[in-house]
């Protein structure tokens, strides 16, 4: 039987750590966007419409620009990304680091440099970071998104609510904040309130089929398999849909905890 630890991985890798990453990498971008669109620039920090030579092109060519103008805030974001894109995570903390001491204001500077140290796993750094990249009187809900993953990822489930929650009160049934409180929602086990959630995210355009994948692990964890699998079909291949809720039914013969709600917990995010 496979341990605890290597269950728990398996399963957030099966169906919902990509969004968790999304969030971070969307809320950071804003504007500019998590980049700018919920991170970044609203450009999710794998391209999945890009291929592996298309990214190492645009690194190169990134660095080539910034080595010319290492001042130029713009195209040291922009070069930070393509390099989170290849997994050189360190290298993109250092560029944004370097470029954040020289314009220590740059709001969309700050969101990329947050971000990035929220992708090295820095995450009190990146807090920190992410605090000065907005103002309590001009919230940006990009950041405030980005800010609740990064809570997330900590295990502050209860913090991290009231951070997508504040940012719906900006952007009511925006759906990349929807789908990071969804996930909240589920890792603090109240699996209800997930569901609801995430279906109010999948059913607003454009639908990321990664909302929809998360979707159907919670709708599996509450035992609704038959559900869950036509769920996942519509954006993996049936076999792979039909592989994924086998898992989750193995999974869950063994862990019971994984399934019943978690009442500290419930009410922690009722207080929020």
């Amino acid at each position: 039987m496979r341990s605890t630890g290597s269950n728990t991985l398996r399963l957030s890798r099966l169906l919902s750590s990509a969004a968790l990453l999304i969030v971070i990498a969307a809320a950071t971008t804003g504007c500019q966007t998590m980049q700018t669109a919920e991170t970044t620039g609203a450009t999710p920090v794998a391209a999945a419409d890009q291929s592996t030579g298309d990214i190492r092109r645009d690194v190169e060519a990134l660095g080539q620009q910034y080595r010319g103008e290492p001042s130029n805030v713009d195209v040291a974001i922009r070069y930070a990304q393509a390099l989170r894109k290849t997994g050189q995570r360190a290298q993109a903390v250092a560029i944004l680091e370097k470029a954040s001491i020289e314009s220590p204001h740059n709001k969309a500077l700050l969101g990329a440099y947050g971000r990035a140290l929220a992708d090295a796993g820095n995450y009190d750094q990146a807090l920190q970071v992410l605090d000065r990249a907005h103002t309590p009187d001009q919230p940006d809900w990009h950041i405030l998104s980005a800010q609740g993953a990064v809570l997330d990822q900590m295990g502050r489930h209860a913090e991290a609510q009231r951070h997508y929650l504040t940012a719906l009160k900006i952007v009511p049934d925006e759906p990349s904040v929807l789908s990071n409180l969804g996930l909240s929602y589920a890792l603090s086990k109240n699996l209800p309130e997930a569901e609801a959630t995430l279906r109010r995210a999948s059913a607003r355009p454009p639908v990321d089929p990664r909302v929809r994948q998360n979707l159907a692990l919670v709708v599996g964890l509450q035992g609704r398999f038959t559900e869950a699998e036509s769920i996942a079909r519509a954006d993996l291949p049936a076999d792979e849909a039909a592989a994924n809720v086998a898992y989750l039914r193995q999974m869950l013969a063994h862990r019971k905890d994984l399934r019943e709600p978690s009442h500290a917990a419930h009410a922690e995010a009722g207080a929020s």
